[in-house]
């Protein structure tokens, strides 16, 4: 007797198995448009609204979906995970699946997703429990674009003009692209030194630049005529809602 029901238990297991994964082709996966938008905290937010509709013979427990967004070289920049402990037969869920990335922490690791156009890789990861018991996963790779903000930021050719008896105007023109996702607004402060760090003025400059669109200004300083000279270098620092970055040396002459 033991051996018959042991023989019904295993039958009826796998009847169970075999229907649980055959309802598979019964469950509807659905990614919608994402969406990319900015926090009240000023980190960018990528949105993607998920729908799961269940019309298999079975629930669906333990329903998850992590990302990962790294840069080429593996290190993780952030980390996300939606979780929806259970999914009824019959019934269809949507949720959002949100990744907020800090444009402040990773400047601090890679100056160059400030100046630079570089990708992002995404590691997608679902996975879920067939009647609740059976475990499924499916993963994904791919990239995304990422652009700078300030991309190709230049200091253009210093030109002075008159001032006073023992100072100088200095009108430096500064130029960038904005290639990020979001508007770029804040200041950009320039320290000008005479090599070796000999400090001869500073200014700084409001800077408004759309998504896409070229930005060109000016920085105005004041500087000592006996200073002056025709090799040096500037420190530039930026102050955004977003990030604060800075000294980027840049030379001159």
């Amino acid at each position: 007797m033991l051996s018959i029901a042991t023989t019904f238990f295993w039958l009826s297991l796998i009847l169970f198995f075999v229907s649980a994964v055959y309802s598979v082709k019964d469950v509807r996966l659905e990614f919608g448009e994402p969406q990319v938008d900015t926090t009240s905290d000023y980190k960018i937010l990528f949105s993607l609204p998920i729908t799961v509709d269940n019309k298999g013979y079975y629930s669906i427990g333990s329903f998850n979906v992590t990302t990962e967004i790294s840069n080429k070289e593996g290190f993780i920049i952030t980390r996300s995970s939606t979780f929806i402990s259970k999914i009824e037969q019959g019934t269809e869920m949507t949720t959002a699946h949100n990744v907020t990335i800090d444009i402040e922490a990773l400047s601090q690791d890679n100056q160059d997703y400030l100046f630079n156009d570089t990708e992002l890789e995404i590691h997608e990861i679902i996975g879920l429990k067939l009647a609740e018991v059976i475990p499924v996963q499916a993963s994904t790779n791919f990239s995304i674009p990422w652009g700078a903000p300030l991309y190709n930021f230049t200091l253009g050719k210093i030109d002075y003009s008159p001032y006073n008896r023992t100072y100088v105007r200095a009108v430096v023109s500064i130029s960038f692209e904005n290639h990020a996702f979001f508007d770029l607004t804040g200041n950009v402060q320039i320290s000008m030194y005479k090599s070796p760090n000999v400090f001869l003025g500073q200014g700084q400059t409001t800077v408004n630049a759309p998504q896409n669109v070229p930005y060109r200004g000016q920085i105005e300083l004041t500087v000592p005529i006996a200073e002056i000279s025709e090799n040096g270098y500037f420190e530039a620092y930026f102050s955004t809602p977003f990030f604060n970055f800075g000294p980027l040396v840049i030379p001159y002459g």
